[in-house]
Parts: C-alpha cells; structure tokens; sequence
C-alpha cells in the first residue's frame, strides 16, 4: 500500500468528523495506518489543532479571499483550515507547508482552487490576519455553547473556555501498592521522563512533555496508568472494603475499573458496559494491572438481563454524558453535539440511577460522576434523585471541587484537572 501523506489524511479525518459526524478518535484510528509511523505525530497535531480552533482559522481565511465558495465544498475547508493552523500554531516551514498542501488540493481533484490555497496560505505564513473578535470566534465555540456555558457559569465561563483550548498535560495515575510516587517519578527521570507531582491525588504525576504509552516504564505492568487526576478521585471516593461486591457501571475503557482493584485488590468487582468491543479494553487494562475482574457486556439501564440478584456494596456510575469537562482532549465534541443533548443525557442518566439504586445493598455507597460541567447533567439530575428517595443521602466528597448541593463539580483547569463532577450517595436503612 502506498502510504498517504499526513496532510491528505488529516484533510480526510477533518472531514469525516465534520461531515460524516464521527468522533476524532474513530476517524484517526481509520485513516492514520494509510501514514508512515514517523508521521503520525504530525497527524494529530494537525487534525487536534484544526477542531480546536476551527472558527478562529475559518475567519483568518475568509479575511485572505473573496471566494466563500471553499466553505461549502468540504475537503477544501479542511484543506484550508489545516493550512491555516499549521501556518498560525505549528513551526513548519513556511515552503514546505504551502506546497504539500497545494499538491494535496491536486491530489484531492481541486486543481483549480490550488492558485487560490496557494495565495491563501502564503499570506498567512507571512501575517496573521485580524478577525472579528466575537466571543464564538474568540474562543473557537459553536454559538449555542458559548451561551450555554455562559448561563451555566456566568463568572467562569471565560475561564472555562480558555481551559478547553489549552494543551491537557499527560498524566500518570501510579500504581502504590508497586512502589511510591517519587519512586516511579525518579524511574521516568532515569528514561528521560521528567514530571511533577499532581496536586490533588496523592497517585499522580503529571510529565513535563508527553511521551508514547508505550515507553513509559512500568506501563505494561501497571505501575503507571494514564488518567487524569479528576478521574483519580472515583476510587478513593468509592472507598471498597476488602471482600465488598463493587459494580463498575459503565465501565469502559476500564481505567477506573482497574484504579478500583489497585486500591482494594481483594473486592470483588463486576465490571459492565453495553459494548462488548470496548469490554475487551476493560479487560486488557485489568490484564496490564495482573488484576481480574467479572466483565459483562449488558445494558447498565437494564440489570435483569445480568444481575444475579446478589447486592452490591458499592456502585460507581460512571455516566454517560455530553463531554464538555474535556474538550481539551477532545475538541471534536464542540462540533458534534447538538443544543438539546444536555437534556438527552440527562433522562438517560436518570433511568440509569433509578435501574442501579436497587442493586445497592443498605448501608452502601453509590458514586455518581460525569465528565460534564452541565448543571443539568450534574447536580440536577442527583438532586431529583434525591428528592424521590428519602434512603438516598448525600455523603462525602472527593476532596478537591466547588460544592453544589448534592454533589462536588470541578471546572476545566481547575488545579490543572478536567471538568468532572461527582456525587457521593449512601443508602441508609438496614
């Protein structure tokens, strides 16, 4: 197979997201094995870089040509956006950018606006150009997200905004039971890993540059996982006793899964989510760890199909939800949600603790978490809960995050973490 240029590709992978409404993670994994390895790195700088800033270099090229006619054939928009952003966010040479991408305007059978790429590009290589400074522009948002996070956080909202555009750090989650934190920081240092400590989990350790999973020493044996600290705090917030039955709801790619029986390796956990495909990561990421848990491919929402009636001591609810706590990582979200998603989220996240709360034996603790900074997905939905269910009582909270009534809620950039929120439930009763 001859291989595609990283260029060509990132134009393919832009437009499967925007067009075809794939997420940026399956429109990579399709088109990245058709790249060289040596140029995937560049890859996903480009097609990161491109949504995270889409509107912001939409303007900075409409500023460059009359034409508008570029916006509606959607391999040139791609085309163009990368170029802008290789051009305004990457250090590549300025001849080497522009012609690639006019010969990938050829290859894309758009010789005829190759003239005006080549225009285009040149000149945003030599000057950026002002653009209206709207708020969506501003902070590269879609319009009605701009204002839902405005509603939502009216003192915050800029500052959330300028978090979901920042570059997310790489952080380590370490396994202490293979060994302490300073430890595990001075064996990356002897690889050439520098970082520093987290500042809320006790576990983590943030890198000073990112670096391949794979060269992390201790990654295949589970001393060092990938997860950012706000994800951290599920575990410690759960708090398993030895012995207790523990289900992990929604429980893919399993990294909370595993971080569970790390921190208390002799409960018992069930771990379940809908795909069976994305099981198979659960149950690898338990494999790295050398931890087993009893992994159930089922419909959280529907525990007669799996449950075999025994109760559970402790529940993590894992909910699905819109993502706006990470668009840092996954900047493709601002494209692919819709105005009404909230509330879609929000019913499907109800049904979910309604199905679940049965399952939790008296005296037992359930956590609620999203990675949302949606009031509507978050403290609302418990707070209804609650509200129905006099045995439902609010319980402690995961040491780092503002109080919201029934639960803790961390905003994007906050002590460098990912927005989450987290509800801590304990069912009283005998």
């Amino acid at each position: 197979m001859t291989a595609v240029s990283p260029r060509e590709a990132a134009v393919r992978v832009v437009e499967r997201v925007l067009e075809r409404g794939e997420t940026l993670d399956e429109a990579l994994e399709r088109e990245a094995n058709q790249v060289v390895e040596r140029d995937r790195p560049l890859l996903q700088a480009l097609t990161y870089g491109a949504l995270r800033w889409l509107p912001r270099l939409e303007a900075q090229v409409a500023a460059l040509t009359p034409r508008s006619d570029w916006r509606r054939d959607p391999p040139l928009r791609a085309l163009l956006v990368l170029g802008a952003w290789e051009a305004w966010g990457l250090s590549t040479p300025p001849h080497a950018a522009v012609s690639e991408a006019v010969a990938v305007a050829r290859r894309l059978g758009r010789s005829r606006a190759s003239g005006m790429v080549n225009a285009v590009l040149r000149k945003l290589h030599k000057q950026t150009p002002e653009v209206a400074e709207d708020e969506p522009t501003r902070f590269a948002l879609p319009p009605w997200l701009a204002e839902h996070l405005r509603r939502a956080w009216p003192e915050d909202w800029p500052a959330i905004a300028e978090a979901a555009n920042a570059h997310p750090p790489m952080t380590l989650r370490v396994d202490l039971r293979q060994g302490s934190r300073q430890n595990a920081a001075e064996r990356l240092a002897a690889h050439g890993w520098t970082s520093r400590p987290g500042r809320v989990s006790d576990a983590a350790l943030i890198l000073d540059r990112p670096c391949p999973v794979g060269e992390l020493p201790g990654f295949e044996s589970g001393w060092l996982s990938v997860q950012d600290e706000a994800a951290q705090l599920a575990a410690p917030l759960l708090d398993a006793q030895p012995g207790e039955r523990v289900l992990d709801a929604c429980a893919a790619p399993g990294g909370k899964t595993l971080h569970l029986l790390q921190q208390q390796p002799e409960c018992r956990v069930v771990a379940v989510d809908r795909s069976a495909r994305r099981l198979r990561q659960v149950a690898e990421n338990l494999r790295r760890g050398g931890v087993a848990a009893d992994c159930i491919a089922g419909d959280a929402a529907d525990p007669e199909s799996w449950w075999d009636g025994q109760p559970f001591q402790r529940i993590l609810l894992d909910a699905p939800c819109t993502g706006t706590g990470v668009l840092r990582r996954h900047p493709d979200i601002k494209w692919l949600r819709e105005p009404s998603d909230a509330q879609r989220m929000a019913t499907a996240q109800r049904r979910l603790l309604e199905a679940l709360w049965p399952l939790l034996a008296p005296g037992g603790r359930l956590v609620y978490a999203t990675c949302s900074i949606f009031p509507e997905e978050n403290q609302q939905v418990v707070s209804a809960f609650v509200g129905d269910h006099a045995e439902a009582v609010p319980g402690p909270g995961p040491g780092a995050g503002r109080a919201t009534g029934t639960g803790y809620q961390i905003l994007p950039g906050e002590a460098g973490m990912d927005g989450f929120f987290y509800a801590c439930l304990e069912r009283r009763g005998t």
